[in-house]
This record gives C-alpha cells, sequence and structure tokens, in this order.
C-alpha cells in the first residue's frame, strides 16, 4: 500500500510540474506575481470588475488593487502619497492638472513589454507565456480616435536626450464629460416656456421670465446660477466655454495662454473675452434685466436641488448627487446654448489615466490603462 501511494504522489508531481515544462527563465521570472495600486474618483470598484476580470484572464499574476477616494481628499492624498513613496501605480488626474503633474508622471512609452498566459491541451495542459515588444499609440492615432479637446490636453511637447522636442502622450481618458445644462422642468412650464433655450439670446430671454426679484433687489427665485465665482460650481469652465464661443483664442503658439489678445481678424473696441465676462457677470448685476443671481446665494448646485434655479450648468457626474437629492423634481438636461449654431463650442472636464514615475512596473501598469480604454472595455 505504502508504494501504491508513493507512486501516485511521484505521478500527480510530475503531472503538475508539466505546466512549466519548457518554460524559459524569462519567462518563469515575467510571470511572477506582481500588484497595481490604482487610484481613481467618482467610480466604485463595481465599475471596474468586469475590466479587471477580463485583463487578469490573460494575465492571471497581476492584482489590481482598485481604490476610490472622495474628489475633495483625491489630490491632497495623492501628492502626499507620492511624495511619501506610497503612492499608486496608476491614478487619474483632472485635464487640467497635466501641465502641473508632468514631473510625477511617466509618459507612454512607444512600446510595452507586454507578457500574456494561456493554457493548450486538453488531458495534458500545457503553459504557454508570450512576452512581446508591443507598440503603443501615436500622438496622431490619438488625434484620430478622440476628440480634439484630449488631444490638446494629454500631448504635450517633451525634450528627448537628444535635445529634440517630441510630442509625448501624458495619459489616455476612458471617457470625456461635456458640459451640459440642466434645467427645472417644472418652473419652465411655469413661466410658460415650451422648449429650453438653445442660443444664448433666447436663454436671456428664459431668465428674464423665470426670475423673480423683489422691490429691495432680493432674489425670490432665480433663473440661472450665474454671474459669479465662489458660489458657481465649475465658475471657470463656463466663463472659458463663453470666451470660447465668441471667438477668443485661448492658447496660442508654445501651449502660451492668448485669451487676453484681440484675433488679428477682429475689429472691436473690446476683446471677445472682455464682452464674454461682460455677458457672464451681467447676471449678478442688479441694474441689468437679467440679473438672477449674487453671493447670497447658495452653492448653484444646491440652489438647483431646492428649487430656488431653474437652470444649472454641470457635468454627468452631477447627475447621480441630482437624483439622490431631489428624486421628484421633474428636469431634464440638454446641450449648452450657442452662439453660433452652425459652428458650435463645447467645453470639457474628464479624468486621465497615467502612470506614476515611481511605479516599478511600467509596463504592466500602462499596458492595463491602454486595455481598459479599448471601445469594447470602456462600455463596461
Amino acid at each position: 500500500m505504502r508504494k501504491i501511494i508513493f507512486f501516485l504522489i511521484f505521478i500527480f508531481l510530475i503531472t503538475a510540474g508539466l505546466g512549466c515544462k519548457g518554460l524559459s527563465a524569462e519567462q518563469q521570472e515575467a510571470i511572477k506575481p506582481i500588484t497595481l495600486d490604482y487610484w481613481r474618483v467618482y467610480d466604485d470598484s463595481d465599475s471596474f470588475a468586469d475590466i479587471i476580470t477580463a485583463y487578469n484572464a490573460m494575465h492571471p499574476n497581476v492584482t489590481i488593487n482598485y481604490k476610490k477616494l472622495r474628489p475633495e481628499e483625491f489630490e491632497t492624498e495623492l501628492i502626499n502619497a507620492l511624495a511619501e513613496d506610497r503612492g499608486p501605480d496608476i491614478f487619474s488626474i483632472q485635464n487640467s492638472w497635466i501641465t502641473a503633474y508632468q514631473s510625477k508622471i511617466l509618459p507612454l512609452p512607444a512600446s510595452v513589454r507586454v507578457v500574456s498566459q494561456r493554457t493548450e491541451g486538453t488531458y495534458q495542459k500545457k503553459l504557454v507565456v508570450d512576452i512581446a515588444n508591443v507598440p503603443t499609440p501615436t500622438a496622431k492615432q490619438i488625434q484620430d480616435a478622440y476628440v480634439g479637446a484630449v488631444a490638446a490636453d494629454v500631448i504635450r511637447p517633451e525634450i528627448n536626450a537628444q535635445g529634440q522636442s517630441v510630442k509625448t502622450i501624458w495619459g489616455i481618458p476612458l471617457a470625456v464629460d461635456t458640459m451640459a445644462l440642466y434645467y427645472n422642468k417644472t418652473m419652465l412650464d411655469a413661466a410658460g416656456i415650451a422648449e429650453p433655450p438653445k442660443s444664448w439670446e433666447d436663454f436671456q430671454k428664459a431668465v428674464k421670465m423665470l426670475s423673480k426679484i423683489s422691490p429691495e433687489n432680493k432674489i425670490l427665485q432665480s433663473g440661472a446660477a450665474l454671474g459669479t465665482s465662489k458660489n458657481v460650481l465649475r465658475a471657470a469652465d463656463i466663463l472659458a466655454l463663453l470666451m470660447m464661443q465668441n471667438g477668443t483664442v485661448m492658447v496660442g503658439e508654445n501651449n502660451y495662454p492668448s485669451f487676453n489678445l484681440m484675433p488679428q481678424e477682429v475689429k472691436l473696441p473690446t476683446t471677445p473675452a472682455a464682452q464674454a465676462l461682460q455677458f457672464y457677470t451681467d447676471f449678478a448685476n442688479s441694474t441689468k434685466e437679467v440679473y438672477s443671481w449674487n453671493t447670497d446665494m447658495p452653492e448653484s448646485l444646491d440652489a438647483f436641488v431646492r428649487g430656488q434655479t431653474a437652470f444649472f450648468f454641470g457635468y454627468a457626474y452631477h447627475l447621480p448627487f441630482i437624483r439622490a437629492r431631489a428624486p421628484k423634481m421633474n428636469f431634464n438636461i440638454v446641450s449648452v446654448p450657442q452662439v453660433n449654431a452652425q459652428s458650435p463650442a463645447n467645453f470639457a472636464s474628464y479624468w486621465v489615466e497615467t502612470v506614476s514615475k515611481k511605479t516599478t512596473r511600467p509596463n504592466e501598469a500602462w499596458d492595463f490603462i491602454l486595455f481598459s480604454a479599448k471601445a469594447e472595455n470602456v462600455v463596461k
């Protein structure tokens, strides 16, 4: 009996070892277990579960530790963690942060070393390990695949070892969030406004009809949360949108700001940017007909969910907050008004997935980002 048991154990050990038979030292090293820490905001781990599972099917040795942080704590925690060498391998940053974070980011290389595993055979299983240097997307491919705003944000010049300026990719977005106009349908119906405004002229008319101002200039009901800075969420975005729609060239050569300049083809006493600023602040000017907001009002999102203002400019990520806080509100979402409907301009705010310069696993980190950004995976 003892001989039989020994023989069975011997056979089991030989059979179990067949999977690794023939693997080179490089392949055995390549499939050792590794862990990547990934920090993001807004999306719960459940949102990434399918993507991580699909990636693990080809890379079972890679563990993705996904961590969601609150928006208000994210940047402080990220900066501190990176400074203390306890930061993540992969993290998200807002598109407007890229320049400030370039010293902390490992840009996308020309290729990544990808290790994948698969099992072949039926009765006698065999582990197959493939190692390949896979080309990554070029700047031209990024420009072709994404809306224009993305290429302008993520592709920045960098001086290489030869002293040449090259186009470098600093991150990849999984989605782009475009500013939209939220409106309280009940308030518009009560004011006799059948449809939300498509132009800024119609928007001004609607605000006049919706706003209720006391003889003491106190705002009883606001038509729109516009005109100030501290209590209007993403006020800078709204102002930038108005400037762009009015023909302002926001960035000139070498990525230097140029919104304060008069475009060469424009012959006006004030710049398009100054006109846009005047248009914006009029909504908080008590001497103007469109007066509907001031610094005494609550935060714009709070005012909207409380039914104190009819129009709110926001993004997709504001939607769950509104639904949670005002489940019975009858509201809708449409595109922002335009100056020229034939040549519309919109404003994008989104998060870019990047790799930390301090990661010890740059190939796997970038490979996971590129895998997540594929069209068939993003929809998950």
